[in-house]
């Protein structure tokens, strides 16, 4: 096991970046582990661990905006914001019951390393979009600062929106501020029972080109419906979730029920939390239900392919649709070495990304765990890790082999 290193701020964050580069040494850089199973494994000499950088710095709720350590559980994040009624908009997911970690033990900086969004994506953004600004170290040992605590701060280059998403390969961010958004006031979630994958998506389409502000659209088929937490489904079920404040939800939901009408029979589930969380998180593929097998695919496609794409996709997989189709989570069997392969068909025929995010870490050291990339924007990305990590200090080849 790789020694430790534990940084208490940001200057010893400073330290052992710098240490490392002139002892030519790589750091897997660590918040709380939930999210140390994504992307290839590191082969690093230590571990440089944030846990200790935790805390919120500045919090003002009437200007939507918190600044924290990077190493702040994301939990203790949402429970500030919820006593003051606000949330982080863009709903990120809690990976722990997929990867087989402690659930709610995610870190801000790993969530924003990650680029986390759940089922609000589709009207809220995602994390990326909601992160103002940021302190980090790069890869060469330097400190540097991008953004700052109000929304118009575009003075310099948007750093930012590269380091998330990065996953620590270009720089280590040791606090952040981020924008926060009024909790809605009620919620109500409508189910239409019955479709089939195209008829799905094509209700879901038709409800987000409605004036209905649906803030979350999902499909579940039949094979996996009856497993999720929160609803009583024989058959696949169609999700569309309305927020807001109570007499817009109730005439939204009344205009939307209309037009789904044409569908099918449209019923009314009322605020749905714990079947939206298990939406959120894939949680009928967590590890403790006897899924930990099965290998986790988390695809990107235009939501006008979803379906054809589900279809191109090995018999064996189970797999539902989030963010209106746009968003696929698919469960492979381990010994199914056809599925993988048809997932990569399907992107090349239809469009979109691959990222295969649970695996064990021999199969995702051998496989492409990230979208393949072409060779202009595989060269675009080595030439930015060069610009940030010179000498591949930090989570080397986390994402691709030597980026």
């Amino acid at each position: 096991m790789s020694e430790t290193l534990k940084a208490r701020d940001t200057k010893d964050v400073e330290d052992a970046v710098g240490w490392a580069v002139t002892q030519g040494k790589a750091l897997e850089i660590l918040g709380r582990g939930s999210k140390r199973g994504l992307g290839r494994p590191v082969a690093a000499d230590l571990v440089l661990d944030l846990s200790g950088l935790s805390g919120v710095t500045l919090y003002e709720p009437d200007e939507l905006v918190l600044t924290a350590k990077a190493g702040t559980p994301v939990a203790d994040i949402e429970a500030l914001l919820d006593r003051y009624g606000q949330e982080l908009a863009f709903e990120p997911m809690d990976y722990g019951p997929l990867l087989g970690t402690e659930s709610g033990s995610g870190t801000l900086g790993g969530m924003l390393a990650a680029n986390l969004s759940g089922p609000r994506r589709i009207k809220s953004g995602a994390a990326r979009d909601h992160l103002l600004g940021a302190m980090a170290i790069s890869g060469r040992g330097e400190r540097f600062k991008s953004g700052g605590r109000v929304v118009k701060n575009v003075t310099g280059y948007d750093l930012c929106k590269l380091l998330t998403g990065s996953f620590g390969t270009l720089a280590v961010m040791t606090e952040v501020t981020v924008k926060v958004l009024p909790k809605a006031e009620t919620q109500a979630t409508l189910m239409v029972p019955g479709l089939d994958d195209d008829s799905g998506i094509r209700a879901m389409t038709a409800a987000m080109g409605s004036p209905c502000d649906v803030s979350a659209a999902a499909h579940l088929p039949a094979h996996v419906a009856p497993r999720f937490e929160g609803l009583d489904a024989k058959g696949p079920t169609t999700l569309l979730r309305l927020e807001g404040v109570a007499p817009s939800v109730h005439h939204r939901k009344t205009v939307l029920a209309k037009l789904l009408g044409e569908f099918g029979a449209v019923e009314d589930l009322g605020e749905a939390g714990p079947l939206w969380r298990a939406v959120r998180d894939a949680k009928i593929f967590a590890a403790d239900r006897g899924d930990g097998e099965r290998h986790v695919f988390r695809v990107s496609t235009p939501p006008a392919q979803a379906a054809a794409f589900a279809a191109a996709v090995s018999p064996s997989a189970q797999m539902f649709h989030d963010w209106a189709g746009g968003l696929m989570w698919i469960a492979v069997l381990p010994h199914d070495r056809v599925a993988p392969a048809s997932i990569r068909a399907a992107i090349a025929q239809f469009g979109g990304h691959a990222t295969l995010v649970r695996a064990p870490a021999e199969v995702r050291a051998e496989a492409d765990v990230f979208q393949p990339q072409a060779e202009p924007v595989a060269a675009l990305s080595r030439r930015i890790k060069q610009g940030f990590d010179p000498k591949g200090v930090l989570n080397p080849g986390r994402m691709w082999a030597g980026v």
